[in-house]
């Protein structure tokens, strides 16, 4: 037994090492410092509440805020209903469910940056083509405005993520026994009964899972919105993680920038296990 969990051990050693390293440590000096007024360079004094208390008067960064929390709410739910429908289609026996499921999956592989860059040639270029084109004034100057910009990235976001959140509903769908399925069949349920009483019952693990990687994703969003609008027009499309790089590296207020980004931690971390906590408890009802 003692030789057992010695090399238990000596097998984790190594990703707890890099953990520690990577993560725990970084975030305990984050802690540290954002009680202090440590600019990234010099020696830091120790300031107490000052940055967590001057956030409450911070109009840009709760600007940044109420923006990212409306961008995280549709975002979840168009991306969930977007990742349940594409695995119903391609869990279908079709010819060309493998081929979608690949097409479907390729923009994950896509780096935020590249598309941002892509889709706002779409919005700018494309779509002011097709407004003219057609003589759609809503089509002209997309980004330019707050709420076109929202949808931007809500459009975005869906088009990169979905075909992740369609591979874990699949997992969850092809391992629904038949028999279930042709037993309500049977019974006389229709498509939609038995996607109520059988599917999504069996599914709702997958629903729990996906929840929260959407919702940290759509929290955490940074690279997509720099490229795409990079805060415009007048940070009204700033997100939390580009306010929080803007305070750290662009104003050099390390420190302060450290103190939004454990507040920032704090909100997500609540928001995501709460929802965890709840979606499991509705699993075991179900």
């Amino acid at each position: 037994m003692r030789n057992r969990d010695f090399a238990f051990w000596m097998f984790l050693a190594p990703v707890l090492f890099a953990l520690s390293l990577v993560v725990i440590i970084p975030l305990l000096s984050g802690v540290f410092y954002s009680f202090t007024d440590w600019n990234g360079l010099g020696f830091s004094t120790f300031v107490g509440l000052d940055h967590y208390l001057r956030l409450l008067n911070d109009g840009r960064f709760l600007s940044s805020l109420w923006f990212t929390i409306q961008f995280a709410f549709v975002t979840v739910i168009v991306l969930n209903l977007l990742g349940l429908g594409l695995a119903l289609l391609v869990t279908r026996k079709l010819k060309s469910s493998n081929f979608m499921r690949t097409v479907f999956f390729m923009p994950n592989l896509i780096g935020g940056l590249i598309l941002g860059f892509i889709w706002q040639f779409i919005f700018i270029s494309v779509f002011s083509d097709l407004g003219q084109l057609l003589g759609v004034e809503a089509l002209n100057g997309w980004l330019s405005t707050t709420t076109t910009g929202f949808w931007g990235l809500v459009i975005l976001t869906s088009w990169q993520l979905a075909g992740y959140i369609m591979i874990i509903y699949i997992a969850y769908l092809q391992n629904i026994p038949n028999e279930l399925i042709e037993a309500s069949k049977m019974d006389g349920a229709n498509a939609f009964q038995r996607f109520k009483s059988v599917t999504f019952p069996l599914v709702a693990p997958a629903f729990t899972v996906s929840m929260f990687l959407t919702l940290s994703t759509s929290f955490k969003i940074y690279d997509q919105n720099l490229s795409l609008t990079n805060g415009g027009p007048f940070n009204s499309t700033e997100m939390v993680a580009m306010n929080i790089v803007y305070t750290a590296f662009s104003s050099n207020q390390m420190a302060y920038g450290q103190a939004k980004a454990i507040i920032f931690f704090i909100f997500v971390a609540i928001i995501a296990v709460s929802q965890v906590y709840y979606n499991k408890k509705r699993e075991v009802e179900m």
